[in-house]
């Protein structure tokens, strides 16, 4: 071996210096990209020496530097989407080529890889797929890149603030979206605690995004858990190819004609840089800040709740004692007025002399007034007025079912609707060998917004930071990211709103004046109405005004106490683990195509008991999968098949496998036929299995096993809501109705989807689908009720009186499947080379249905979308009108339900761009017309927001 030695590292010598001699002659070619038409430098040009990987891109001034190791002659291609490919001879080395492209706008050749994690032809698509470019989102009449996705087939969206708006598609729609994965460079973006995306908080910044693919339907069997009804790919940009300094302001005003809020401005500006040190090493940051006086929501109508569930009823606070307005908080402390008069004669403990002589004296028929006078007459009789109301109210019968609510606060006295957003990501790349590539990335987002779960959340300096390392290969790569949440300052509203009650008067103080004067004046003669006014004008007397030094004190030791101590801010530091890898080994099977992919992943759930269930200490959850795909092209250009199929098992739960086979058909040049059979699934959320939170309404438990032992449910029952409300209003103790605590399964679901996507004449663009979902084991919420002193011989007796009982509202799977069909279809037309006219139809709707089940389907059954627009309609100026709209929806959810009315609006811009200074003047609106809507119930109500913004170097 010894004697080997210096005969190998000879050879090794000899290498080296061969790759120097070889790097000292490489060949180099130079140059400068323009548009033909407007003669403008064109910047991210892919410029790639022909049937090789050897390439580079322009930089923010057109031009580029190629380093290759082929020797001429040879062939460069020149492209961009948008542009006409070019070849250009290479005849010699150091050759200088500048180039002019021709717009050009091919329909149905964007390259997408979310539809089978591998490149291909949207027009080959084997599922439903949508693409939004750079391009579209800089041509997008709204002020962010987020709000383009709400322009595409098949998507709703529902905004709870104006950060904080959820992707839906098929269906489901509602404040954070359990059935849509949503992945941001590969990494997904939810948040660990909360398990969906918190919108548009984190992320990337609108100049660092390069594309979203949007794949609507089924996608559990390449994307796992949560991708029931689809998932959302957002690219950023590759510091490689777009390169220089960008910025971006954005400065406009909303609120306009709000009487909930003056007008005020609108704030946003980003900054980006990226830079190709070398051709081995680039980097990029970028930052975003946006301010924004927050959308409000005020609605009043009144809301009848029992427990999670809740249905809309006449009456205001003055007409209605337990009046519970949807956006008012803090009136969900409710008690029924009978039962309060049974506490107060109880708590009085007369002796059995003085009910025997209060019996006698209504017995007589004497008014209440005189009966007073009789008791006040004798010095041993007159205290007993002090219980007269309630025992001569109880006797005889003047309640009823009456109930009364204590007096809220409005939403706008508790939310905090200082709207920000900060943002910075950054990354550094390094290219080891031409085709493959190390990066180390992080995203980090800070910010105030409103989310409606069970309750309106003020989530104040929530924040997210994301943080991934990562190598990749055209046919291959390994992945490691973490996601840390950090929930700040968030509190839960209608906690706080109970919080400042209860610090200025306990509920047990406030009723137990409320219903004293509230019997006497009925008993005088009072109507309800009367009654209730003087009832609270005295128990409210000396209540904390909102702005007063007491209010704000109050409000302050709320906001600032756990949950798990009495108040309502959260306590969240939870944080996700992934990794993962993928590896295309259609190279070494020539029969076939053959992909596969495997992950692991830790949550490591962290409230301090604020909203989840840890007697030890944090909640660690793990989950591992792995996937295989395989694709063949049957007959060339005509049919490809794919099968596809994934496992996956979380640590609480048997594991699932998923499969996918998928057809495309070709029968003739730029027209493709699509078939789809899919299976997807979602685990319980982490929600789902640990939560443990007190709601106004009642205790959200998870559905592990550890809760029925916790809670007992098996040696002290708990009855359904609407049993127990039966009950309540007629005293049969038949009516109740028993619920089992089961541990929930997994939601599964199977959908059969059929396709079409053809061009015409080159310059028509028609996409339609049809698609029908069985889903099984759906994953709900079903509200019970009990016995509040955990005895469950005295259970029953309790639940007659809210105030002696206690709602849990645990997660359950529904025992009959429910049936989905929908349909789509989209249209584009190209006018010349630069005009679009596009246009969308679909429709979404549940079947099988039964009474009195609650879906959250949540979806218009109709909706459209109709646009105009132009890059560059006359030498720089560009145009893009887009209206929508939507038919009337019935919406369910947990923090109330009740119709959204039909709505359409109105978004457009008209931009100016300065070629030679490479500057972007926008000016634009969404809702431009004004009329104030909303999209989910609860929610707040949104008007116009318009904006004038200036870029430079924006591509």
């Amino acid at each position: 071996m010894q004697k080997k030695l210096p005969l190998l590292l000879f050879i090794i010598f000899c290498i080296i210096n061969a790759n120097q001699v070889f790097a000292q002659q490489p060949t180099i070619i130079t140059g400068n990209i323009k548009n033909s038409t407007t003669k403008e430098n064109l910047a991210a040009i892919s410029i790639i020496v022909k049937g090789t990987g050897d390439g580079t891109y322009t930089d923010e001034k057109g031009n580029f530097r190629l380093v290759t190791a082929q020797k001429p002659p040879f062939v460069i291609t020149i492209s961009s989407i948008g542009y006409a490919e070019k070849d250009v001879n290479v005849e010699t080395n150091n050759q200088v080529i500048n180039a002019e492209l021709e717009p050009s706008f091919t329909l149905g050749q964007e390259i997408v890889v979310a539809a089978s994690r591998l490149p291909e032809r949207i027009l080959e698509s084997p599922v439903t797929i949508e693409r939004v470019s750079a391009t579209a989102i800089r041509n997008a009449p709204g002020p962010n890149y987020y709000d383009a996705l709400n322009n595409l087939k098949g998507v709703d969206v529902t905004t709870s603030s104006y950060t904080f708006k959820t992707i839906s598609t098929r269906g489901f729609n509602g404040s954070g979206n359990l059935r849509l994965n949503q992945l941001v460079d590969g990494m997904d973006n939810s948040a660990p605690a909360l398990n969906f995306s918190v919108g548009n908080v984190i992320g990337l910044t609108d100049l660092d995004v390069d594309n979203m693919e949007l794949l609507s339907g089924a996608s559990s069997a390449l994307y796992g858990s949560g991708g029931m009804n689809g998932t959302l790919l957002i690219s950023s940009k590759d510091p490689f190819k777009y390169q220089g300094f960008s910025a971006e302001v954005k400065e406009g005003i909303m609120h306009i004609n709000d009487y909930r809020h003056k007008a005020s401005p609108f704030h946003d500006i980003a900054i980006r840089w990226g830079k190709k040190v070398s051709d081995k090493f680039a980097f990029k940051i970028s930052a975003e800040y946006m301010k924004a006086d927050d959308w409000r929501a005020d609605d009043s109508t009144n809301l009848e709740r029992n427990n999670v569930l809740s249905k809309i009823k006449s009456g205001t606070r003055a007409t209605d004692p337990n009046y519970d307005g949807v956006n008012v908080y803090g009136d969900e402390a409710s008690a029924g007025l009978k039962s309060l008069a049974q506490v107060a004669i109880a708590q009085a403990n007369l002796p059995q002399s003085a009910t025997d002589y209060m019996d006698y004296l209504i017995g007589t028929g004497q008014s209440y007034e005189q009966i007073q006078q009789t008791l006040a007459a004798d010095p041993s009789t007159a205290p007993l007025n002090q219980i007269l109301p309630f025992y001569m109210g109880y006797k005889t019968d003047i309640y009823g079912t009456q109930q009364a609510s204590r007096t809220g606060y409005n939403e706008e006295d508790l939310v905090n609707y200082n709207a920000h957003n900060f943002k910075v990501s950054g990354g550094l790349y390094y290219k080891i060998n031409s085709s493959t590539e190390a990066s180390l990335t992080g995203n980090w987002g800070l910010g105030t917004t409103v989310y409606t779960g069970a309750d309106r959340y003020s989530l104040k300096n929530f924040s997210i930071g994301q943080y991934k390392l990562e190598v990749n290969n055209p046919n291959w790569f390994i992945r490691a990211y973490t996601t840390q949440e950090n929930s700040g300052d968030s509190y839960a509203s209608t906690l706080a709103a109970l919080g400042v009650n209860r610090a200025w008067k306990a509920d047990g103080d406030w009723f137990g004046q409320y219903g004293f004067v509230y019997s006497d004046a009925t008993l005088k003669g009072a109507t309800m109405q009367q009654a209730d006014a003087a009832a609270r004008a005295y128990a409210d007397a000396g209540r904390y005004v909102p702005g007063s030094a007491e209010f704000n004190t109050a409000f302050k030791n709320s906001t600032t106490t756990s949950i798990s101590e009495g108040g309502s801010q959260f306590a969240d530091k939870s944080s996700l683990y992934q990794f993962s890898g993928q590896y295309n080994f259609s190279r070494f099977v020539k029969v076939i195509d053959v992909l596969a992919g495997a992950s692991y992943r830790w949550y490591h759930l962290n409230s301090n008991n604020t909203i989840f269930y840890e007697p030890d200490g944090p909640i660690n959850i793990s989950e591992y999968g792995a996937y295989v795909q395989l694709q063949k092209e049957i007959v060339k250009d005509v049919l490809k098949l794919t099968a596809s199929g994934r496992y996956d098992k979380n640590e609480n739960f048997k594991g699932r496998f998923t499969p996918r086979f998928t057809a495309t058909v070709t029968p003739a040049k730029d027209h493709a036929i699509r078939l789809s059979y899919q299976q997807a699934y979602r685990f319980p959320n982490n929600q789902d299995q640990w939560i443990n939170l007190q709601t106004p309404g009642s205790v959200l438990i998870g559905c592990l096993p550890v809760f029925n032992t916790l809670y007992n449910f098996s040696g002290n029952p708990v009855y359904t809501a609407t049993s127990v409300a039966t009950y309540r209003a007629t005293g049969q103790v038949d009516s109740l109705k028993k619920a089992e605590f089961k541990k929930a399964k997994p939601e599964t679901m199977e959908s059969y989807e059929l396709g079409y996507r053809g061009i015409i004449n080159n310059v028509f663009l028609i996409d339609a689908y049809y698609y029908f979902s069985r889903y099984k084991d759906f994953i709900a919420r079903q509200a019970v009720a009990r016995g509040a002193s955990g005895n469950p011989e005295t259970s029953v007796a309790e639940l007659a009186s809210p105030f002696t009982s206690t709602n849990y509202a645990f997660v359950v799977n529904t025992e009959k499947p429910v049936k989905a069909n929908g349909w789509g279809v989209s249209l584009q037309y190209r006018i010349g080379k630069t005009y679009a006219v596009t246009g969308n139809l679909y429709g979404d709707q549940l079947k099988g249905v039964e009474k009195d089940q609650i879906t959250f389907f949540n979806t218009p059954k109709t909706r459209f979308n109709l646009g105009f627009s132009s890059s560059n309609a006359y030498k720089g100026v560009g145009f893009n009108v887009i209206y929508k709209w939507q038919d009337k929806v019935s919406w369910e959810g947990t923090f109330g339900s009740g119709t959204i009315p039909a709505f359409g609006t109105l978004d457009a811009q008209v931009s100016y761009n300065f070629t030679k200074q490479k500057v972007l003047v926008k000016i634009g609106g969404t809702n431009i017309t004004n009329h104030y809507y909303r999209n989910a119930f609860g929610n707040p109500y949104i008007g116009a927001l318009y904006y004038a913004s200036i870029g430079y170097n924006v591509f």
